[in-house]
C-alpha cells in the first residue's frame, strides 16, 4: 500500500512539475510513474516497479524527444534591420572610428557608423553594410 501511495506522489509532482513549465519537462517520467503506480497496484515488486518506472521513461523520452524538440525549436527571426547587412549606403558622415563618428544613410533611415577597417571614410562615399554592432552599421567602403 506505501508503494501505491509513494508512485501516486511521485506522479503527482511530476504532472505539478510539467503544469508549472512552459516546455515538456517532466511528462516522460510522469509516464513511467503512472507505469509504476499501476504495477503497485498489481502489486509487484519493488525492483519491478523501478524497472518498469525506468523503461518507460526511456521508451517514451526516446521515442518523443526529438519530436517534441522538431515541434517546439523556435526559428530565429531575423529582424528588418538585418534586411540592410550587404546592401550599399552613402556615407552622411564622416567615418571616423577614432573620433567616434560617422553615419550612413541606407533605405531612407540613418544609421551611426563605423569601420570595419579603421580607416576613415568621406561624406558622400559608397559603402557596403557588414553587419550591425547595437546601434551602428559596421562598413567597408566600396
Amino acid at each position: 500500500m506505501t508503494n501505491i501511495i509513494i508512485w501516486a506522489v511521485v506522479l503527482a509532482l511530476l504532472i505539478v512539475v510539467e503544469l508549472a513549465t512552459a516546455q515538456l519537462v517532466t511528462i516522460w517520467f510522469a509516464a513511467g510513474a503512472l507505469v509504476a503506480l499501476i504495477a503497485a497496484s498489481l502489486n509487484a515488486n519493488v525492483w519491478i516497479q523501478l524497472l518498469l518506472f525506468g523503461v518507460v521513461s526511456g521508451i517514451t523520452l526516446a521515442a518523443t524527444r526529438p519530436l517534441v524538440k522538431k515541434i517546439t525549436k523556435r526559428q530565429a527571426e531575423p529582424m528588418n534591420a538585418d534586411r540592410c547587412i550587404g546592401e550599399k549606403a552613402v556615407v552622411t558622415e564622416k567615418i571616423d572610428n577614432v573620433a567616434g563618428a560617422g553615419a550612413v544613410k541606407v533605405g531612407g533611415i540613418i544609421w551611426s557608423a563605423r569601420s570595419s577597417t579603421g580607416e576613415v571614410i568621406e561624406q558622400n562615399k559608397t559603402v557596403e553594410i557588414e553587419k550591425i554592432d547595437g546601434v551602428k552599421v559596421i562598413v567597408k567602403e566600396v
